[in-house]
């Protein structure tokens, strides 16, 4: 299973407000989304817009599409991946299963997950993704799944769309963000590849480099 964590930023590191990239990062997200087969987003994310999960086209094919949340605050109202495609899977705790079970109503697949380092175990999520025939994920944000993910270290690459832009705000969400640093004090990656495009953006690929155990 191969875990890729992928973002468009600002130079100053942040996520928001989205869309941040051109129509170039956009073709190259859906690109990676016609490369893997699933694709994992926080529901905080879900809440601020009304993102798909679409391949190139539009499409769809088989892609697991799913989001996770601790609090169950899965908002159903105009979010058009709940009424278009196969219904997406929600990951949540166990004792928030029962309750979205009845708000979805069908329009979702609940899962619970047992609990994780800051929240919930997003090594299980990716385990049921493979468990579901699933060979390579992409985790879409925001700032704390990103962070949750990279402290579970279930990232393997890190696909950044840097964009020629600057933000400044210091409330706006971050790449990642949560309690404590990721390393000692930083975690390390490691450069695959660095793409400039025509718009001024540049694709980078990295390789995350967790520390050893008893490093």
């Amino acid at each position: 299973m191969k875990v890729i964590m992928i973002a468009a930023t600002t130079l100053c590191g942040r996520i928001s407000p989205a869309p941040l990239g051109s129509e170039l990062d956009r073709r190259f997200l859906e690109q990676m989304r016609d490369e893997t087969d699933a694709s994992l987003m926080g529901s905080g994310t879900l809440r601020q817009a009304d993102p798909e999960m679409r391949g190139t086209g539009g499409n769809l094919q088989q892609r697991l599409r799913a989001f996770i949340t601790c609090s169950g605050d899965i908002p159903l109202e105009g979010k058009k991946v709940f009424a278009r495609g196969p219904a997406p899977l929600v990951f949540t705790a166990l004792e928030r299963r029962q309750d979205l079970l009845q708000r979805l109503a069908g329009r979702g697949e609940v899962v619970a997950l047992p609990a994780g380092p800051g929240g919930l175990s997003l090594a299980a999520a990716i385990a049921e993704f493979e468990r579901r025939g699933a060979r390579s994920v992409l985790i879409e944000g925001g700032a704390i799944l990103n962070y949750s993910a990279l402290q579970q270290r279930v990232v393997d690459e890190l696909m950044v769309t840097l964009t020629p832009k600057l933000s400044g705000d210091a409330q706006a969400a971050s790449l990642v963000a949560g309690p404590a640093a990721l390393g000692s004090p930083l975690l390390s990656l490691a450069l695959l590849s660095c793409r400039p495009q025509p718009s001024g953006e540049i694709f980078v690929h990295y390789q995350v480099c967790y520390e050893e155990e008893n490093a």
